[in-house]
């Protein structure tokens, strides 16, 4: 059985290189690469109260560009011949990925860091920090700076 590697992108600048991260461990390994995005619903939308049509709108639109710039890179690594499933998930970043690792039996994790300073991480928190507190699977840490 093919190996699983979990990659959750976020479409910042490091995406690129984890997509191409995984891409190159997957072809090591034989493996199949699951890429995730969480996309974490407005707070109007988690109470009782829907917010104005013009936000609704808003925040439909930014998740089908979100979902087309994730179906750009399931077909970028289809083309490069990589097994791939590409996934939007509603939800915060830690808590879907330790979901999704589990749900999709993963062997591996590349996540991208965006190397922000310790002041950040003790008050906003990392997502890196978040799985590799909690994973049981190896992590691959792809930095953001050379």
């Amino acid at each position: 059985m093919p190996e699983n590697i979990l990659a959750p992108i976020d479409f910042s600048d490091i995406t690129d290189a984890v997509v191409a991260k995984a891409a190159q461990l997957a072809k090591a390994l034989g493996a199949k690469v699951w890429l995730i995005h969480a996309a974490v619903p407005e707070p109007d939308f988690i109470g009782y109260e829907v917010g104005p049509e013009w936000v609704r709108d808003s925040a439909a639109k930014h998740l089908r560009e979100e979902h087309r710039m994730l179906g750009q890179y399931q077909e970028k690594l289809r083309a490069e011949a990589v097994d791939v499933t590409a996934m939007l998930v509603p939800g915060e970043a830690v808590g879907k990925i330790l979901q999704e690792s589990v749900r999709l039996e993963a062997d591996w994790i590349v996540l991208g860091s965006h190397g922000h300073g310790a002041l950040h991480n003790l008050l906003v928190g990392s997502v890196c920090q978040g799985v590799l507190h909690k994973t049981t699977c190896p992590v691959v840490i792809v930095p953001s700076r050379p």
